[in-house]
């Protein structure tokens, strides 16, 4: 049986979890707007492409595999592609650096009109701002989800959405949130309500 220090921590950790996802219904007009724009690109012929660091890294890859294969319904796969591709990376950051090694896929893929997904718990992963940058200068709409007040990442976007925490482990739950309503609400935007 676990001790009562042991059962105050887990229970404070999920209080504190419900606190910021209640302070989330802030950002459903932010998420409304990202799922939007981004159902637009897809219906444009455009890609939508994510990058991030550690956990980061596997939500931008969560993201991209809901997306392309399915998330609750079946039907088309959607052009999505994470940049954390082991080769490329290393390839890039062995030769010249690791900050440039989003930058260089956002250059060489991304198109007007396309969608980047940059995370970033803290808002200021180096290789992460890189690609918003790169994405910026090419027309690519620009979606942070980050933390801890946005960083630096916040001024690249043209949405930060933002989980209102410092806390590393609370912003990485609010944002995998955030990857599941976005990936609902592309869904039924693009082919309709699956219970309909």
């Amino acid at each position: 049986m676990a001790d009562d220090d042991t059962l105050d921590l887990i229970r404070a950790a999920l209080d504190d979890a419900a606190r910021v996802k209640l302070a989330m219904r802030d950002l459903a007009p932010q998420i409304a707007r990202v799922a939007t724009r981004t159902a637009d690109s897809f219906r444009a012929g455009g890609r939508l492409y994510a990058c991030g660091n550690g956990g980061s890294a596997c939500d931008a890859m969560h993201l991209v595999e809901e997306l392309v294969a399915r998330y609750k319904r079946d039907r088309p796969g959607l052009p999505a592609h994470h940049l954390m591709d082991a080769a490329t990376l290393t390839c890039w950051s062995n030769d010249y650096d690791f900050e440039g090694a989003f930058r260089r896929q956002v250059e060489a893929m991304a198109r007007p009109g396309d969608v980047l997904v940059a995370i970033s718990t803290s808002g200021g992963s180096a290789n992460v701002l890189r690609a918003a940058e790169a994405a910026r200068e090419r027309g690519v709409y620009v979606v942070g989800l980050t933390g801890r007040g946005g960083g630096a990442l916040r001024a690249l976007c043209d949405e930060a959405v933002v989980i209102p925490s410092d806390a590393t482990e609370r912003i990485q739950e609010g944002h995998i949130t955030v990857i599941h309503l976005l990936c609902e609400l592309v869904e039924r935007t693009l082919f309709g309500d699956p219970a309909a």
